[in-house]
């Protein structure tokens, strides 16, 4: 990878996800002669960057001023954030543009697996895309057709042992960052020993889904996938304050309004730490609307056959949403999502979507992946070696102010 001569950046990183991804690409940026600054927020961002960083100990009221002083002291051209929702990040965020300063974000890929979302300014309900299917159609008209990606090693036991391992150091840390809160909805503790507990039963909770998601085999079933209520996507890029106010509310209306002779399929998040039960929350919610026989929960399986053998899959915002639709399956979102366009998704109330699951328009569809592609996605993951190797390159590739490298000469090299 050959990046022409420009002016050297300044970057400025926050918090990144659980694991190394964050330090390899500083790492890299500083190794092309640009300036990595790094401000810790808590005990796992402080042993996830092996580099001297700067620890911020303040209180949430002083961080605006704190940063926005950083920004202007350093000269920061950069900054880099994992999640453009949680309180000090968009505190960071909005300061950063109005100094000018780019804002890279990331997130988890809008089309998964072997993608990651990275956009300038905001990602999902921030995204500066618009919602307009025929802004999409004009600009796919120069952009090629989409390509086969080889799939991108990853694995769920390294997702799960970062995670928890971030989330123990963070505890271990309070006192060094004593005013810190985590934007997840429960202590760290608990959620590493939930994360634990769910881990040591996966293959028990993997049998029981198959046998959930084989019972509701040849029959029309719509899909409910969850996410997770400490994801801002639930808690800012919703209607409801909760997963679980979320699902109560397309269970009431599938009760009222789904034919007679439909099912529900409720497929839990992955990475849900199990310490609210589903199962509980289900069997009431079906018992108090007298379709016990019609509401089906699974813990584990693919989600590929869940939602491929839907007739159609209800989400508020779930990147679940591009793989329904990527398979021709009416998906209605229910939030603020970045596919959320007419055309593609079911454009009406909720109450309509189950009499009337209209798939996607085909080159609609086409025409959005093919700029999301150009636009907002790089080619990699968070759970392998390999799938780092592929995000740094390609994240790089898009962060930095690269000049044409002229044509070398034979007097270029003396």
């Amino acid at each position: 990878m050959k990046h022409g001569l420009a002016p050297q950046q300044r970057f400025l990183f926050l918090q990144g996800p659980p694991g190394p991804f964050f330090y390899r690409l500083a790492k890299s940026l500083r190794g092309l002669g640009h300036r990595v600054h790094r401000i810790n927020l808590n005990g796992g961002d402080r042993a996830s960057w092996p580099e001297k960083a700067v620890d911020y100990r303040g209180d949430p009221d002083r961080w605006p001023r704190f940063v926005d002083n950083f920004l202007a002291e350093h000269a920061i051209t950069d900054l880099v954030l994992f999640g453009d929702c949680r309180p000090l990040h968009q505190a960071a965020r909005g300061l950063a543009q109005r100094r000018d300063v780019r804002v890279h974000v990331f997130e988890e890929g809008y089309i998964r697996p072997h993608w990651v979302t990275l956009e300038r300014d905001g990602v999902n309900g921030h995204s500066p895309l618009p919602r307009d299917p025929k802004w999409f159609l004009r600009e796919a008209r120069r952009l090629p057709p989409l390509g086969e990606e080889a799939p991108v090693p990853a694995t769920f036991r390294r997702r799960a042992h970062e995670a928890t391992l971030y989330y123990f150091q963070t505890y271990v840390g309070r006192l060094r960052f004593p005013h810190y809160k985590s934007h997840r909805d429960r202590w760290v503790v608990a959620e590493a020993a939930g994360w634990l507990k769910q881990f040591a039963l996966r293959s028990v909770h993997e049998d029981r889904a198959e046998a959930a998601i084989a019972s509701v085999a040849g029959k029309r079933y719509f899909a409910l996938p969850l996410q997770l209520t400490s994801d801002y996507q639930i808690r800012v890029h919703s209607p409801f304050a909760s997963m679980e106010a979320g699902a109560r509310y397309v269970i009431e209306s599938f009760a009222r309004f789904a034919p007679k002779d439909t099912l529900l399929l409720i497929k839990e998040h992955p990475l849900d730490n199990g310490l609210s039960s589903w199962a509980r929350f289900v069997r009431h919610e079906a018992a108090r609307l007298d379709i016990d026989d019609r509401i089906v929960l699974a813990r584990g399986g693919d989600i590929n056959d869940v939602v491929n053998n839907a007739i159609g899959v209800v989400t508020v915002n779930s990147t679940t949403g591009t793989l329904s639709l990527a398979n021709g399956i009416p998906t209605v979102a229910l939030g603020e999502a970045v596919y959320n366009i007419p055309g593609i998704t079911f454009d009406g109330p909720l109450d309509e979507f189950w009499a009337n699951p209209t798939p996607p328009d085909p080159k609609t569809w086409d025409a959005f992946c093919r700029v999301l592609r150009a636009r907002c996605l790089v080619y990699g993951g968070f759970a392998s070696d390999e799938g780092i190797e592929l995000l740094v390159e390609g994240s790089i590739e898009r962060m930095i102010e690269t000049v044409a490298t002229p044509t070398p000469r034979p007097t270029d090299f003396g």
